[in-house]
């Protein structure tokens, strides 16, 4: 059995797809919510963790003091090589949980189904590697990670955030952007935040367009969720070339 310990952060923003992919794929889904209930201590009994995304900032900690033991933990599944998968606020709270800084981003928020491109160190990872090299995804994010842990290898970027995607070791994962959303989580998204949506160009949020990005990125995104269940197994090999950063 391969149990997952799934952190949401926010009530807006469950596991939803990406927690049905992952268990189809043969996870056990443990999610606690750290806003309302203790973090475990320690990450014995686990095989992976999957850090989820939030309105909140990733050092907001004096309005969310719960953040500080989220990073603790996020730090622990590094340190002790757990496979990690953090989405958006995630992936900011993996990036300044191993040295890394989060910022405001100064383009602006990214918004809508959107493409990131991999970089060349992407081909040789067992989860990047067989994405295609412009996948799409679903941004809504305002922070991004402004400089990468000094320990992390960049793995996918994109025009106005050049860290979209980054390993921190060989195999906790950082992502800006979200896979595990539904069209109907977005549009709640943009009513819930419309001061975030503002400026977004007509139509990207209209409901068929975004029911048939959320198609195109189940069908890139499902088979990655798979391949993390894999990692979290054993199943996956990581050659012994795979620069661990």
């Amino acid at each position: 059995m391969t149990r997952l310990l799934v952190l949401q952060s926010d009530h807006d923003d469950p596991p939803a797809r990406l927690g049905e992919w992952l268990t189809t794929a043969g996870a056990v889904l443990d999610v606690v919510k750290p806003y309302e209930e203790p973090l475990p201590d320690a990450l014995d009994g686990y095989q992976g963790v999957v850090c989820l995304g939030g309105a909140m900032g990733a050092l907001d900690d004096v309005e969310h003091p719960w953040l500080a033991d989220v990073r603790k933990l996020l730090s622990q599944a590094v340190s002790k090589r757990v496979p990690l998968l953090a989405i958006c606020l995630g992936a900011q709270l993996l990036a300044a949980a191993t040295g890394g800084q989060v910022r405001r981003s100064p383009q602006g928020p990214e918004i809508g189904v959107q493409l990131v491109a991999k970089r060349d160190a992407a081909s040789g990872d067992p989860l990047f590697g067989e994405l295609p090299w412009t996948p799409d995804v679903l941004q809504f994010h305002e922070d991004e990670v402004g400089f990468l842990p000094p320990t992390a290898l960049l793995l996918a970027s994109s025009p106005k955030c050049a860290n979209q995607a980054f390993r921190v070791g060989d195999r906790a994962y950082g992502v800006q952007f979200h896979i595990e959303t539904t069209p109907e989580m977005v549009l709640g998204w943009a009513e819930g935040y419309p001061e975030v949506v503002a400026g977004v160009r007509p139509g990207v949020l209209d409901a068929d367009r975004l029911v048939a990005g959320h198609e195109d990125i189940r069908e890139v995104w499902q088979p990655f969720a798979e391949r993390f269940v894999r990692l979290a197994a054993g199943e996956l090999t990581i050659h012994r070339s795979l620069p661990l950063v």
